[in-house]
């Protein structure tokens, strides 16, 4: 019998671990899709944008199984859809999708409740919702990613929305920790990087000595694929001295 008519007898058959990346076209997401396609995870990834989806879905289907979904996280059929394409078994869940919220940042004194509320939706109730339809098909040891900011832990002017936002989705991580010891759950603080979110943060201004997302990805691999407990990670204490951004 040839291989290609299955395996041999005896033969150990190890399938790829499957991940979800949210808000995968760009940035930080694509920066890590495209390393753990690399590595040989099947991926399950999204965006809003058709184009720039269609592109990222053309360049990883190159190197691994890649399903791309377009749609909003905010939306819960959307949702249903990701977990649905990961089959009986989902190895990660990375909830990197976010939204900033006005450009530029208001104060939380002129902060448009609907535009807060919107913010809250994705950043917060999305990713928890997310994580509820994950959860009944991932295997013990398998891993959630909550990408978070410095914003959720510190009083910046202007970033009160934002902030909070990230500062309430660390909170359900810290909670889900002690829900689910038979998981990794962690919170990630890739720190300042050169994405065009960050650049909305602050218009007309040159963020050019921002790090690169890719930078920050070395970090995230760690939390996805080595064996350090459930908690809270800059990626500045993961990374080597000598590339820390």
């Amino acid at each position: 019998m040839s291989d290609a008519a299955g395996p041999r007898p005896g033969r150990t058959v190890v399938a790829m671990p499957t991940a979800i990346v949210t808000g995968a076209s760009r940035g930080l997401g694509l920066a890590l899709a495209r390393e753990l396609a690399r590595d040989g995870w099947r991926l399950i990834v999204d965006a809003r944008g058709a184009e720039a989806l269609e592109r990222t879905r053309a360049e990883l289907s190159l190197q691994t199984d890649v399903v791309a979904l377009r749609g909003d996280i905010g939306d819960d059929a959307h949702r249903r859809e990701l977990v649905a394409a990961a089959g009986d078994r989902l190895d990660a869940l990375v909830n990197n999708a976010s939204v900033l919220g006005p450009s530029p940042q208001p104060s939380l004194a002129a902060y448009p409740l609907a535009e807060l509320e919107r913010v809250y939706a994705v950043n917060v109730l999305a990713p928890l919702a997310l994580v509820q339809l994950a959860l009944p098909v991932m295997p013990r040891g398998g891993r959630i990613v909550n990408v978070t900011s410095d914003a959720a832990i510190e009083a910046y002017e202007g970033w009160g929305g934002y902030g909070s936002s990230k500062a309430a989705l660390e909170q359900i991580g810290n909670v889900l920790r002690v829900e689910h010891p038979e998981l990794r759950v962690y919170t990630f603080d890739p720190g300042d990087m050169r994405t065009q979110m960050h650049q909305e943060a602050f218009p007309g201004e040159d963020i050019s000595d921002r790090a690169e997302p890719e930078e920050s990805v070395p970090a995230l691999k760690a939390l996805l694929e080595g064996d350090l407990r459930s908690g809270r990670y800059r990626a500045s204490e993961l990374l080597p001295a000598e590339v820390t951004p």
